[in-house]
């Protein structure tokens, strides 16, 4: 039987300290920071977990955090890192915030974990969410990783059963202007031994 995501990433934060910093951010975090409009603002990181990198990149500037992520565990050690981070244990797909509030939105190494026929749901979300101009930068599992086109199921990491789901980029990638946004980069990344394609797209600001 598969243990569920929950269980799962719980297990991870009781020997995330052992790895944490394994992998540096920098170069994505500076790549992505230096599109916004602001140098200080409103973060929302969705499936957060411990707070790294992103988070902790953003608060170290002055920014005002909210992380959000199901494990508990892993909240509570990014709370250990980051105090002044706004903790909220909850799946992505059921928060709720006001509109025009944030303006920068991440989701690194989450969103796949969502089954694909969510993703258009909390694209509209982020689109309410963020401030004209706000841009978001996420993850999103190809083929590269999966070895399809489009997938729904498991795959193996540390030792454990990860549920993954995505549709194929070009989808992807209508879904995200049907929605609103304007895609600014899409860049193949590869990271600790596995590739991904990162993505980020801004809410225009001349919306009505």
């Amino acid at each position: 039987m598969k243990n569920s995501l929950v269980e799962i990433y719980n297990s991870f934060a009781e020997t995330y300290d052992e790895n944490r910093g394994l992998f540096d951010m920098t170069e994505v975090f500076q790549s992505f920071y230096s599109q916004l409009d602001t140098e200080k603002g409103n973060l929302l990181d969705l499936g957060c977990g411990a707070g790294e990198s992103f988070t902790k990149f953003f608060t170290d500037l002055g920014w005002n955090a909210t992380g959000v992520d199901f494990s508990q565990k892993m909240l509570e050690m990014a709370k250990k890192y980051i105090p002044g981070m706004e903790a909220i244990c909850a799946d992505m797909r059921e928060v709720e915030f006001s509109e025009n509030h944030f303006d920068a939105i991440t989701s690194i190494y989450s969103l796949f974990h969502v089954p694909s026929v969510d993703h258009e749901g909390i694209f509209r979300n982020w689109y309410r969410w963020l401030k004209p101009d706000g841009k978001a930068l996420f993850t999103y599992a190809t083929k590269e990783y999966t070895g399809l086109e489009e997938f729904d199921g498991y795959k193996e990491f540390l030792e454990e059963k990860l549920f993954y789901s995505h549709i194929t980029p070009i989808k992807l990638y209508t879904n995200l202007e049907k929605v609103g946004f304007e895609i600014l980069a899409t860049d193949y990344r590869t990271i600790g031994d596995e590739i991904f394609l990162w993505i980020t797209i801004n809410k225009p600001s001349n919306i009505k």
